[in-house]
């Protein structure tokens, strides 16, 4: 019995999909039948190995090339974006404490994780609006979330602070506000734990963090993109999820909070 995810033609667009989470996520969309867009920064990376996808690159931190995004994405490939994974984001790798963060470093993290996404689905919303009922059909914003955004984050602070605004401001937000436009839309996020990809690649390294960081997480494992691209096409599925709006899904292990202190083992 084959299972059908309601995808095949739907048009899906990917952000900060030149790797990691990203490009596992394009890849399996097209697999499950979709159109699919994927967004790049600065370098294809794996994109450039796709013949499938329309690659197109902006700067998310941008309005205007933002915009841009949207309507290229809609002309270069048959039509209005139905599905939009907001997946693109920065992880500081120098741990600072809020004390010593500077004000730099701040804006940056908030304009590429927090305020690009507002643009998205800005941008995505206004397109929407003027898009035919088949688009309106299989609305959903899909924001790609993390555990940093529930249990806080120690030394990422800037991190943890977007993350968490996406997960408890704008989803149940936008859950309201999308049905305004699409009476079907949904809004949903998919947050990981510690997931094993090019970002995070040096951290995982330090085999004493990952056992902190694995201290609370029943399944003692780290994730793979992979982990978390199935449970997006799971949300981005109309036939799987048509019901499921507003959620906030952890994709973690069961991780239930951050390990303060290393119990005394003398």
């Amino acid at each position: 019995m084959s299972l059908d995810f309601g995808l095949t033609g739907v048009h899906c667009l990917v952000t900060g999909a030149a790797g990691g989470i990203g490009i596992v996520t394009v890849k399996l969309l097209l697999q499950l039948g979709a159109r699919v867009t994927a967004h790049y920064n600065s370098k294809l990376g794996e994109l450039s190995t796709l013949n499938d996808a329309v690659s197109i690159q902006a700067d998310v931190r941008d309005e205007v090339s933002v915009d841009r995004l949207l309507q290229q994405a809609a002309a270069q490939n048959g039509g209005p974006v139905s599905v939009i994974v907001v997946n693109h984001g920065i992880w500081p790798v120098n741990n600072t404490h809020i004390a010593d963060m500077s004000l730099s470093q701040w804006h940056n993290t908030m304009a590429v994780d927090l305020t690009g996404a507002f643009l998205l689905c800005r941008a995505y919303l206004r397109a929407l609006r003027e898009a035919p009922d088949v688009v309106k059909d299989t609305a959903n914003i899909i924001f790609i979330g993390s555990t940093a955004g529930k249990f806080g984050e120690a030394n990422h602070g800037d991190y943890a602070a977007a993350k968490s605004a996406l997960m408890y401001g704008l989803v149940p937000t936008l859950k309201n506000e999308i049905v305004a436009i699409a009476p079907r839309g949904r809004v949903n996020s998919i947050n990981p734990g510690w997931v094993a990809t090019p970002m995070a690649e040096e951290t995982l390294k330090d085999k004493a963090f990952v056992d902190k960081a694995l201290a609370t997480t029943p399944l003692q494992k780290v994730g793979t993109p992979a982990d978390i691209a199935r449970q997006i096409a799971v949300i981005a599925s109309p036939v799987l999820s048509g019901h499921v709006n507003g959620m906030n899904i952890m994709v973690d292990g069961g991780m239930e909070g951050r390990l303060l202190f290393q119990p005394d083992r003398r």
